[in-house]
């Protein structure tokens, strides 16, 4: 099982892998032991199973998860898609054609969260509209 700490760690380490230990302990609020237990812990659990991260379904199999397509304003697109990436909850973005720029990825722990999140991308400046589908279930995954 997994504790909010662990799911604030693998957020980071999404970000970014190779951020050392010292800065992720500074973001965390723990030290520097507590981050490279942890880690070890993780990577005893197979939690994290490598590095750039990828970390096991049934760890992280809870919470909800939601396609957040964003438009822009013309000539905004790079910027917003520059914010909308330092969310660590951002697992993917992507540029799209049609009706919408952008599409991103996000996981939340809870369904405030992605409230959140959704709210927090919506208020970032060339952002003009979000619309949002939760994902229920994924039939078929092949990464």
């Amino acid at each position: 099982m997994l504790t909010a700490k662990d799911e604030d760690l693998i957020a980071l380490l999404r970000v970014d892998a190779r951020e050392p230990v010292a800065s992720l302990a500074r973001k965390l609020g723990v030290s520097r032991t507590t981050v490279q237990d942890r880690l070890r812990r993780l990577e005893e659990q197979g939690v994290i199973a490598g590095y750039t991260v990828k970390v096991s379904r049934d760890a992280t199999s809870h919470g909800i998860s939601a396609m957040v397509m964003i438009s822009a304003e013309p000539r905004r697109q790079v910027d917003v898609a520059k914010m909308v990436g330092k969310f660590a909850s951002v697992q993917s973005l992507h540029t799209v054609s049609g009706k919408f720029d952008l599409m991103a990825l996000v996981k939340t722990s809870t369904s405030e969260d992605m409230d959140k999140i959704i709210d927090q991308i919506g208020a970032i400046s060339g952002v003009d509209g979000i619309e949002t589908a939760v994902i229920l279930s994924t039939k078929v995954d092949r990464r």
